[in-house]
Formats: structure tokens, C-alpha cells, sequence
């Protein structure tokens, strides 16, 4: 195996040409990252190359290839060749490469969560976390036996028999983020591969490493070749996952401005497309939540893996009296340790790049002058040994309004804001009127309370006590208004109804065939001249 801004088209990315790395700006000792076509490493002949920095270090662990577009259709039409074979596989085979495949990354985690920490910068529980929840989406797809079943209904009309029957799309793509490494790859091909579809996977050109590993995991579990190919790069690369006739679904984790991009282009060109993508997580609390609990979820919630979750409790709501709580979450946040995250008392490691840590400064400072109140202030922290890491200490803004920036804007960092509001009734309302859908949750022991924010809330995964309400794959990730585009969502049913289409076949047979059918068919004249 191979052991090496939150936009897809952030500029922090540093793209080389290869004669400024032949001219000594790269080391000849950087690894490249091969792609993964039919089954075999391939070296790229790309002209330009990105490099994989390690955020609490600054080395270049790596230099990803920009695709070239030979490269690139050779996987398409790899992934279409394979997926002719694939698609007629028995389905007991298919899952059994998923439970092959969750065995395999069992046994590798400890790797994958190395390289996710040396490239991302999450702590390595965190890491571990990140391969987890992934690994949680494969134990799923290995019922996919279940999951395909299709529906049947005898004498809709007489001697007249319905089925409907969900097969595979074809060549299907995956576009994933840098924030999950692991997590979002496994949301997309272990479901597209066991219902028998191909896939072109293009990971995040901040840290491929995961992806690579998990690819050639597949392989080792059974996947035939070219059922799962892996290209590289960043905008270019999308374009031409969006625009390639072959290509029949995309999946899409990433920022607004991609996504919004990637689901125009692809739909117009005929393609099923489902995009995740920004978030702004509101959790509400009432003055009658547990002290401890709350203040615990809260800190956990907010400023854990950096913040860089598109289900972080980005914002706290007060209702009422209480804002005392507001004075735990400091205390417990204060506490927490910032460190590179291959350090073993790292609570928060740094967050993804330069231009992330700039950004996420520049929109604590407009709270500041646009009159709240900071709390905590986490812009200056300083790690000894990782003095050039992209660090940023937990922070806390108080008494913001919804008409400030950092409410306004996806953070992405360390940053819990928490705003004021009189009643429920109110809350309900100022979560409602922002325009992201994807998570929530409400702290109270009052039923009542909890049965009215879960029904009039319009946000698609709630928690009631529980502060990153992501189901588990027996349900679907359900993120909903501006942090969804699509009409069906990752994993669980909606992933398998996302990447299979229904066929019905009506069949008509009469009775009187039978009996015509047991009498020999007249021989006369046969065998004679």
C-alpha cells in the first residue's frame, strides 16, 4: 500500500510545473502520488503537480498530479470496460468484497490514521474517528443482498405480473473533501461498487494519501480492476468529471462555491448529481439543560478535529437564563491542548492551511468590530516545535447578531459563537431564517420542548441532547436546504436508491399456454425430403 480554505479550488494550493521541480524548487526525495487505473499504480505525466503539505509542519509530504485529460479519459473508459463484467456479478460476490474490504481496514487503521494526521492535521483520534465512521458505511454495504431487493406484484391484471427491478447506473464519480480523508471516499464507493456500479474517484488534492490506501484495500478485498479508478487534481479535473459523457452520477463533500458549480455543470450535462456542502450548526440551549452534559457536548461539538466539520456546533443559542453555561464551555475549552496531532496529548491539531488560519482570524476580528464580545481568544497560540503550524486555539464570541460576519459566513475553525434568545419560539426562528440546513440540536429535559424544536425545526438531522446528530448507515446523511443539493442523499437506502435506477417489466402469460405448450408440435414432413 502506499504509506504517505475547505473549497476543491482554494488558491491556498500550491501548484508546480514539472520544470521548476527539475529545476531543484521540489526535492527529488518528495514521493509522487501515482494514479490508479485497472488496477495498477500509474505514474502521471502531468505538467502540473500540487504538493501535500503537512499543516503542522509545513514539509511537502508529497506532489499529487493535475490529470491529464489522456490520463483521464483512460480511467473513464477503463471504469466503463470493467463495469460490463462488474454489473453481472452475483450479488452474494459483491458483498462479500465489502466484507473482505472491512476487514482489511480493520487491520490497517492504525496506517490510515497516520497518514490522515500527517497530511490533514487532525489528532490521531480524531483519525481513527474519521476511518470509523467510514468503516461504519462499508459494514452497511455488506447487506447489500438486502438493500438492491427489488419489489413485485403478481396479477395487476390478469395473467399480468409487475417487477421492478434497481440496477446499477454505470460509471459513477466521487469528488471528496480534505476534511475526511477516509470518511467521505467510504461514503461513495463501497455503495456505488456493491450495487454494482464503477466509480472514478478524485480525493482531495490536500491529502490523498487515505484514498489511495482504502483504493488498493479494495483491490486486495476482490474488486476486479477498473471497478474503482483513481485520478487526481483539482478544478481541471472536476470540470472534466462534470463534462464526460460516460460519467452518469456524481458525488460531491466539499464548499458552496464547488458544489453550486459541480451540481449546474453536471446536471446540464444529463448527470444525476448529490452535493454536501456548507453548513452553519446552531445548537440551542435551554435553561433547563444539564449543566455538565451540555457544557461537555458543547466543547466537544465546537472546537473538536479544529472545528473543520460540516457538523460542527459552530453556534450556540442561549434561550433565557441560560448564558451561564457560557462560562463552563470557556473553562472546559481553555483546558484543551493545541499540538500537532501526531502528538499524543493533542486535543486540536492545526487546521488544513495558511490561507484557512488567515481566513478563520479575519472573521474573528469582524465579530470584534462588528461588536461582540470575545471570550476566548485562541489567534495567538504557540506550539513549541510546530512554530510554522497552522494552529488555532479554541475561541469564543458572545452577543453575536445575525447580520455580523462570522454568523453570516461558514467558519470552518475553532470558533463557537453564541447568540441570545428570549424563548423557543424565538430560537426556532433565527435557525430557520439561516440559510443552511445540514444539523442542530436542542439541550433541555423538558419532552415538550424537544417534541416541538424536532417538529418545527427545518433542518434535516436533529439532535436532542446529542450535539453531531450524524445517523448512522442504517439511516442516510439527510443535510438539507442550502447544505444539500440533489434529490437523494449519501449512504443508507437514499445512497443505494442514488446510485441505481428502477426498471419495471410487465410480463404477460395465459394459462391456455400451458396446455398448448405440453402437446408435441406437429413433426409432419420433418426429416424428409
Amino acid at each position: 500500500m502506499i504509506r504517505n480554505g475547505k473549497s476543491i479550488f482554494g488558491s491556498a494550493t500550491k501548484v508546480l510545473s514539472q520544470a521548476n521541480a527539475s529545476r531543484g524548487f521540489v526535492s527529488a526525495s518528495v514521493p509522487t502520488v501515482p494514479l490508479l487505473i485497472g488496477g495498477k499504480r500509474v505514474e502521471s505525466k502531468a505538467t502540473q503537480w500540487i504538493e501535500v503539505i503537512n499543516p503542522a509542519t509545513q514539509d511537502v509530504v508529497s506532489r499529487v498530479p493535475c490529470v491529464t485529460p489522456e490520463e483521464f479519459n483512460l480511467a473513464v473508459a477503463d471504469s466503463k470496460d470493467a463495469f460490463l463484467k462488474w454489473r453481472s456479478a452475483p450479488i452474494t460476490t459483491r458483498a462479500r468484497v465489502m466484507f473482505k474490504l472491512q476487514e482489511l481496514i480493520r487491520e490497517h487503521m492504525d496506517e490510515l490514521a497516520v497518514s490522515i494526521t500527517t497530511e490533514q492535521g487532525k489528532t490521531l483520534g480524531d483519525a481513527r474517528g474519521d476511518v470509523f465512521r467510514g468503516l461504519e458505511v462499508v459494514e452497511a454495504a455488506c447487506g447489500i443482498t438486502s438493500h438492491q431487493m427489488g419489489e413485485v406484484v403478481e396479477n395487476v391484471s390478469t395473467g399480468i405480473d409487475t417487477i421492478a427491478l434497481r440496477q446499477p447506473l454505470g460509471v459513477t464519480a466521487g469528488i471528496c473533501p480534505f476534511n475526511f480523508p477516509a470518511m467521505i471516499p467510504l461514503w461513495m464507493f463501497p455503495v456505488s461498487t456493491a450495487c454494482g456500479n464503477s466509480m472514478v474517484l478524485k480525493p482531495s488534492e490536500k491529502d490523498p494519501g487515505a484514498a489511495m490506501m482504502l483504493a488498493e484495500m479494495a483491490l486486495e478485498a476482490g474488486l476486479p480492476p477498473g471497478v474503482l479508478n483513481v485520478i487526481h487534481g483539482a478544478h481541471d479535473s472536476v470540470n472534466m468529471i462534470c463534462d464526460h459523457k460516460d460519467i452518469k452520477s456524481i458525488s460531491f463533500v466539499g464548499a458552496d462555491i464547488a458544489g453550486k458549480h459541480i451540481y449546474e455543470r453536471g446536471s446540464r450535462n444529463g448527470k444525476r448529481v448529490q452535493c454536501n456542502m456548507g453548513a452553519k450548526n446552531h445548537a440551542v440551549v435551554m435553561a433547563d439543560a444539564a449543566p455538565e452534559l451540555t457544557v461537555s457536548a458543547l466543547t466537544g461539538a465546537a472546537f473538536g478535529a479544529a472545528g473543520q466539520r460540516c457538523m460542527a456546533l459552530s453556534t450556540a443559542v442561549m434561550v433565557g437564563d441560560a448564558e451561564h453555561l457560557v462560562e463552563g464551555v470557556k473553562n472546559a475549552a481553555s483546558k484543551l491542548k493545541v499540538n500537532a496531532g501526531i502528538e499524543s496529548d493533542a486535543d486540536i491539531g492545526p487546521v488544513i492551511t495558511k490561507a484557512s488560519k488567515e481566513r478563520i482570524n479575519k472573521l474573528i476580528q469582524s465579530g470584534v468590530d462588528q461588536g461582540a464580545r470575545l471570550v476566548l481568544d485562541g489567534r495567538n497560540v504557540s506550539v513549541p516545535g510546530y512554530e510554522q503550524g497552522n494552529f488555532v486555539g479554541p475561541t469564543i464570541l458572545a452577543d453575536v447578531t445575525p447580520d455580523m460576519d462570522c454568523y453570516k459566513e461558514e467558519i470552518f475553525g475553532p470558533v463557537l459563537l453564541v447568540m441570545k434568545s428570549d424563548s423557543l419560539d424565538d430560537a426556532i426562528e433565527l435557525v430557520n431564517n439561516n440559510m443552511y440546513g445540514n444539523g442542530t440540536a436542542l439541550f433541555t429535559r423538558s419532552g415538550a420542548a424537544a417534541r416541538k424544536f424536532q417538529s418545527f425545526i427545518d433542518v434535516g438531522q436533529v439532535g436532542i441532547n446529542v450535539p453531531i446528530p450524524v445517523p448512522l448507515p442504517m439511516f442516510s446523511f439527510t443535510g438539507s436546504r442550502g447544505s444539500f443539493l440533489g434529490d437523494t442523499n449519501f449512504y443508507g437506502k437514499s445512497g443505494v436508491n442514488f446510485y441505481t435506477q428502477i426498471k419495471t417489466i410487465t410480463s404477460h402469460w395465459r394459462e391456455s399456454d400451458i396446455e398448448e405448450g405440453s402437446r408435441a408440435a406437429n413433426l409432419e414432413g420433418v426429416g424428409t425430403k
